[in-house]
């Protein structure tokens, strides 16, 4: 983890960067293209998006500029969307990519995940990313908001077991058992809503903290996402942020201060409870 494009190696051989650009909230529109374009030329290339975001074709024309910019190869990217709960079943989930393939742009995904653990809908749709993935169609497949017996229900019939989850993760939300969980069947955790929405940036302790490494609260929570082993795409649409967000490799978090940072854990979620959900 010592640059922007570092990567971790998901249990298929496939390489994801460490860091990326989330785009949650971000309506189409001039600033999510140049948002995406941004990142990508200032040395990002990881973009996550989903199709309930409804910014795909945004995030395809930031990436098709970005590139340009960057003076890239679209290889050289990766890619993340979602199928999103009313699109889970086999059939369904296999339209829904080619919906958001067709929106972004592009010829495959680097990872597809199935949103949320709708029950009694995933099995069928996980069964159709496996088959996106057996197709080559897409280089990665995993799930969003899996708990731990989400992944067991999951696992009991799947052919492919997960590469990732991407759950809910920053300091007051430190998901303990999940981790411990995924790092022992091979499956890369990833960090959403990271900064906890900005609730985090006013904390006296990361506040003190980030004052000793000469950083920003921000960078403080980032750098400890990836010291704990956790994939992180903060959310950021200014060009001076999504600079500033991914200055964390040149500097590393001591032991004591990983250990305070992770103390902050109160279980608290921001976004909806992955066992509670009604959309």
């Amino acid at each position: 983890m010592k640059h922007l494009q570092a990567t971790t190696t998901l249990h298929n051989g496939v390489t994801m960067p460490w860091f990326g650009l989330g785009v949650f909230k971000v309506e189409e529109g001039a600033e999510l293209e140049s948002a995406v374009a941004s990142a990508i030329k200032h040395g990002y290339r990881s973009i996550d998006t989903a199709a309930i975001y409804g910014n795909e074709s945004g995030v395809g024309q930031g990436i098709e500029q970005g590139l340009q910019l960057a003076g890239i190869e679209r290889t050289e990217l990766f890619v993340t969307s979602k199928v999103w709960n009313a699109d889970l079943g086999y059939e369904s989930t296999l339209a829904a990519y080619e919906t958001s393939l067709n929106k972004l742009g592009l010829d495959y995904l680097d990872l597809y995940l199935i949103h949320w653990p709708v029950e009694g809908k995933f099995k069928e749709a996980w069964r159709a990313l496996e088959t996106l993935y057996e197709q080559g169609k897409v280089k990665a497949i995993g799930v969003s908001n899996f708990q731990t017996h989400h992944l067991d229900a999951l696992m009991a019939t799947a052919k492919i077991k997960p590469m990732v989850n991407q759950v809910e993760y920053h300091p007051r939300l430190t998901q303990m058992e999940l981790r411990s969980y995924c790092k022992q069947h091979g499956i890369q955790l990833e960090a959403w809503s990271p900064l906890m929405q900005g609730q985090l940036l006013e904390n006296p302790l990361l506040l003190e903290i980030a004052a000793s490494y000469h950083k920003t609260v921000a960078q403080i929570i980032l750098r400890w996402d990836l010291q704990t082993g956790v994939v992180t795409i903060p959310k950021s649409t200014k060009e001076a942020r999504i600079i500033v967000n991914a200055d964390i490799f040149d500097f590393e978090l001591s032991s004591e201060h990983m250990e305070q940072i992770s103390g902050l854990n109160e279980n608290y979620r921001v976004g909806p409870d992955p066992d509670n959900f009604d959309f």
